[in-house]
């Protein structure tokens, strides 16, 4: 009889374990957040924003694997190792190309606040990965009174490499059309032709 009331008791632990695992059981500890971004980041954004305009879209906090890729030729190993590395790695802000949606610019903040702080220390990994595909990447220090001036003026030096392409671009004629083709001589006289009278 002991046997038997073990064997249910064992039963109805394993049920219960069994319907917190399935999909019905669970529960989900979640609430939503007051704010997607913290104060800083918030006054951050609208500082870029109005700094760039209507010139480049703005995303927040994207990884950088979402950002580059590896090369064709890197070996499976190599590629999969910088992945790995990649994917632990996130950009605060990154402009990007409003028609095509290319990125332009990398930019991080950098503010000591905490123990050790946010970002102080450069990333070697994320600098050298953004430096090969060519990405320029900004790290700009957190401190109170930045006008969009400022942040406009930061921008503009890390994206010298980027508008000289473009001018480059524009400049560049698409095709040599060819030069209009005049005639080697008169089609008809140049003398009036004057009947005698």
């Amino acid at each position: 009889m002991e046997l038997a009331i073990i064997l249910m008791i064992l039963l109805i632990v394993v049920s219960i374990s069994a319907m917190k695992l399935s999909d019905n059981g669970v529960t989900f500890p979640f609430r939503r957040k007051p704010s997607l971004f913290t104060p800083v980041e918030h006054t951050f954004l609208n500082l870029i924003d109005q700094a760039v305009g209507t010139e480049f879209r703005v995303l927040c906090r994207v990884r950088l694997n979402d950002l580059l890729t590896v090369q064709n030729q890197t070996d499976r190993k190599q590629a999969s190792a910088a992945l790995s590395r990649a994917s632990g790695r996130q950009l605060d802000f990154v402009l990007c190309n409003r028609s095509d949606m290319s990125p332009v610019l990398a930019i991080d903040l950098v503010h000591k606040s905490g123990k050790e702080g946010y970002k102080t220390q450069k990333d070697w990994f994320v600098s050298g990965a953004l430096d090969a595909a060519g990405v320029p990447h900004a790290r700009i220090k957190v401190q109170a009174g930045y006008t969009v001036e400022d942040i406009k003026e930061c921008i503009e030096t890390k994206l010298i490499p980027y508008r000289r392409s473009r001018q480059k671009m524009t400049q560049a004629p698409t095709h040599n059309p060819a030069p209009p083709r005049r005639p080697t001589r008169p089609v008809r006289s140049v003398r009036s032709n004057k009947v005698a009278a």
